[in-house]
Parts: structure tokens; C-alpha cells; sequence
């Protein structure tokens, strides 16, 4: 099939939606050979940060030389942006290519009653095909969905796991309590490897360190205390970190200072292991490490910025940089959401926040909230607020209503973020 064949049969293989569980994923890879088995990986999960976890890890790699593939969802601004090797996505023929074999096994195993896997695991099957094919020395591999029942986690050959900063989100499948989804995330935990976590609630953090003295792993954590002359900016950050003088970052975000302190806990991990990373390497890694769709800014006059907080845990650090960043300027805000999110918690969080607010609903999803419904919420929090009928008329009254030095906030579900950069950039050459 063609790519646009591809896309189609992807889009069909969607009705079956999110199914946690191996056994799909295990048959599937059974058929394909189990390319995973060939690969090394880095693994990531976590509520918050895994993203950016992965974008430094990824580039500082291949910028030390070593063919890295990158596996992420969701994407933003194109759909073969999840599939990437050093950085460059997946092409189209190669994915077309990779989809016709998927799909002939997957034929094989609805004829035979042996189960429907889930676009997920396809996609994750044939990122593994993929990442064989390109000879990746090594494959940073980002869950998809808590940890232990991931697709992601059929893979037996990681040298590391990463865990960023856990947090109360997706409830109604990893759990009711920190604890239940600390311990769904840290499944991905293999014997005698090495983990390395952010800074965590002490429950959580409780979890990690059981399971690793159960599977004999070693355990590096995120110090707060190890920071110094930590300088913030929606341009560029500089910060301290143990012996790491003056590390400089372009991730936006306050939050991203230790999102980067858990790479360079990873960097130190991974020397031990025997990667050889030199500390220019490091630095030029740590600098070019792009997260769009992150406490990005993708406009100036006004400033524009798109930020994927969709639960509470995301809301606060989200608060706390357009505080740090924007003190004394008026905060204008889209907000989406997801109905199935605590997005109430987000609302009372950060709509105190703005002068005015617009909401939308995202776009295409069945999961979506209405902006009606949306403003309705807000309205108990902050009067000042109106739905939009879409993301063009949000980006258009925003526009319209903001001064130079006002700022615009987008942020809840990543699911819009990437149409409404499209509508800001196409407003630039109007």
C-alpha cells in the first residue's frame, strides 16, 4: 500500500481504541520476529515531563554520535513525527512499507481469533521494525499510557528507565490513589538496570524505591537542594546542577530546570554504564533540546504560548512560569479540554490568572469537552470568559483583544495545539 493507504488502514485500525495489556502486543511482535529483542532502549514514564525527558535524552545521544531512534505520542503537527532517527521523521515510503507488513500480520491474527490490536500497538510494532532497519544504536521509547500494562513495555533489553514527575492523572485506568499509579508507572522497571527518577512525592517515591531494591536496581533521584544560580527566561535558562556549571536550556517552562536535571542524572548513569558522552557533547545536547507544544512560544507581539497542561499537576507548573515570566502583563487564555480530565482542578488553578478567557472545544475528538460547557465552568471562577465555535475565531478575538506587551496563553488538551500554531503562523502572512 501506498502512505496514504497507510494512513487509512491506521485510521480504521483507530475504532478498536486504548486496550491496556501484553498479550496483543506479545503476538504481534511473536509474528514480526520480535524486532524489539534487537534493540537497546532507554524507557520513559511518568505523569509529567516524559516528553521533554525524552527530547534531551534523545539529542544529546545523537549528538554524541550514537544513531538514536525516538518513539513519542501524541504529535502535534504531523503524524510521522512519533517514528524519528536522529531527529528526522520516518518517510513516507518506509512507513507504507513497514504498515504493509503490520497489517498482514495483524490479518493473520484476527483470522485465527488470536486478538485486534489496538493502533497503538501497531504503531509501536512498527517503530520497532523501524528502529531494526535503521540499525539504531539506541532507542529512546516513551510509554504511551501508565507503565506496566503499556504496549511499550513487551521490550526486555533496556539499559536504563527514566521517571519523570508522577502525578493524578488517567485514574480510571492506573489507579485512585499516587501509590496505585506510582506502582503502574514504575512496571516498566526491569531486573539489574538503572533508574533514574525525578524528585517525587514521597509516596510515590516510596514505590520506586521498593521496586528497585526488589529487582536489584540501581537508583539515581533528582536532588532539589543540588541547584544553584538558576536563571529563568522564556528564551533561554541557565542553572547549576551538582557539578554542572551554568548548563544552558531553550526548554521553556520553570519546570524544565528539573525536567534537565533528570537527563544529567541520566548522562551520569549512562557514563557508568559505558556511553561515552563527553560534557561538550552534553551541553550542545542540553541547549538544542526542542520540545514544541512545551511552554512554547511560537509568537512575539503579542507573545504567544502553547503549553500542554491538561491536569492539575501540569496546571501548577504552568502557573508558576507565567508568573515567573509574565508578572505585571495581562493574561489572555484559549483553554480546551478533555471531558474525562479533572480539568475543574486546572480551571482553579489558573483562570484566577487571566484577564480574559476563550474557550474551544478540541477539535475531532469524542473525548472533547464543548466550549460551552467549558465556559460554564470557568465562569464560576472567572467571569470574564466566552466559548469560541473555533480555534480560528479564538486565535482571531484573542489577537484582536490583546495589546503588544499582552500575553496569550493556549494550553489544556495537546490535541489542538498544533492547529492553533497553524492559525497563528497563517495570520503572520494576512
Amino acid at each position: 500500500m501506498n502512505y496514504e493507504e497507510a494512513r487509512v488502514y491506521l485510521d480504521e485500525v483507530s475504532k478498536y481504541g486504548s486496550v491496556l495489556g501484553l498479550d496483543n502486543m506479545r503476538e504481534l511482535l511473536g509474528r514480526l520476529g520480535n524486532p524489539q529483542d534487537d534493540l537497546k532502549f532507554i524507557h520513559i514514564s511518568g505523569t509529567n515531563g516524559k516528553g521533554s525527558a525524552l527530547s534531551y535524552m534523545s539529542t544529546i545521544l545523537s549528538g554524541a554520535g550514537f544513531r538514536t531512534g525516538r518513539y513519542i505520542s501524541p504529535t502535534l503537527y504531523a503524524y510521522r513525527e512519533r517514528i524519528q532517527v536522529d531527529g528526522a521523521m520516518i518517510d513516507r515510503e518506509s512507513l507504507a512499507a513497514l504498515v504493509t507488513v503490520v497489517k498482514e500480520a495483524v490479518d493473520a491474527m484476527e483470522a485465527e481469533n488470536k486478538g485486534n490490536p489496538t493502533v497503538f500497538e501497531v504503531e509501536t510494532a512498527l517503530s520497532f521494525l523501524y528502529f531494526k532497519e535503521q540499525k539504531c544504536d539506541i532507542v529512546v521509547l516513551e510509554t504511551g499510557l501508565g507503565g506496566t500494562l503499556d504496549a511499550t513495555n513487551v521490550v526486555k533489553t533496556t539499559v536504563m528507565e527514566m521517571i519523570s514527575s508522577i502525578g493524578m492523572d488517567h485514574m480510571e485506568f492506573l489507579g485512585g490513589t499516587l501509590q496505585e499509579i506510582a506502582e503502574n508507572k514504575a512496571g516498566i522497571i526491569k531486573p539489574h538496570t538503572w533508574v533514574v527518577s525525578a524528585e517525587q512525592d514521597p509516596k510515590a517515591a516510596e514505590v520506586i524505591k521498593r521496586v528497585c531494591r526488589e529487582k536489584d536496581c540501581k537508583l539515581s533521584v533528582v536532588d532539589p537542594d543540588a541547584f544553584q544560580d538558576v536563571h529563568y527566561g522564556y528564551e533561554k535558562q541557565t542553572f547549576t546542577y551538582k557539578n554542572w556549571k551554568d548548563v544552558e536550556i531553550t526548554l521553556a517552562g520553570t519546570y524544565q530546570v528539573t525536567n534537565a536535571a533528570l537527563a544529567l542524572e541520566a548522562v551520569e548513569a549512562l557514563r557508568k554504564l559505558g556511553y561515552s558522552l563527553t560534557e561538550e557533547q552534553v551541553r550542545k545536547g542540553m541547549k538544542a533540546a526542542f520540545w514544541r507544544g512545551r511552554f512554547s512560544v511560537i509568537h512575539k507581539n503579542p507573545v504567544v504560548v502553547i503549553d500542554g497542561a491538561h491536569n492539575p499537576a501540569a496546571a501548577k507548573v504552568l502557573k508558576d512560569s507565567l508568573e515567573t515570566y509574565f508578572q505585571g502583563k495581562n493574561l489572555h487564555f484559549i483553554m480546551g479540554v478533555f471531558a474525562d480530565k479533572d480539568y475543574q482542578s486546572v480551571i482553579e488553578m489558573t483562570a484566577p490568572l487571566a484577564k480574559h478567557i476563550i474557550t474551544i472545544e478540541t477539535p475531532g475528538n469524542p473525548r472533547a469537552l464543548s466550549a460551552v460547557k467549558l465556559k460554564e465552568a470557568v465562569e464560576k471562577v472567572n467571569p470574564s470568559v466566552e466559548a469560541a465555535g473555533s480555534i480560528r475565531e479564538a486565535v482571531e478575538k484573542s489577537m484582536k483583544n490583546t495589546q503588544k506587551d499582552d500575553v496569550i496563553a493556549a494550553f489544556g488538551s495537546l490535541s489542538f495545539l498544533g492547529e492553533l500554531d497553524r492559525e497563528v503562523q497563517s495570520m503572520e502572512g494576512e
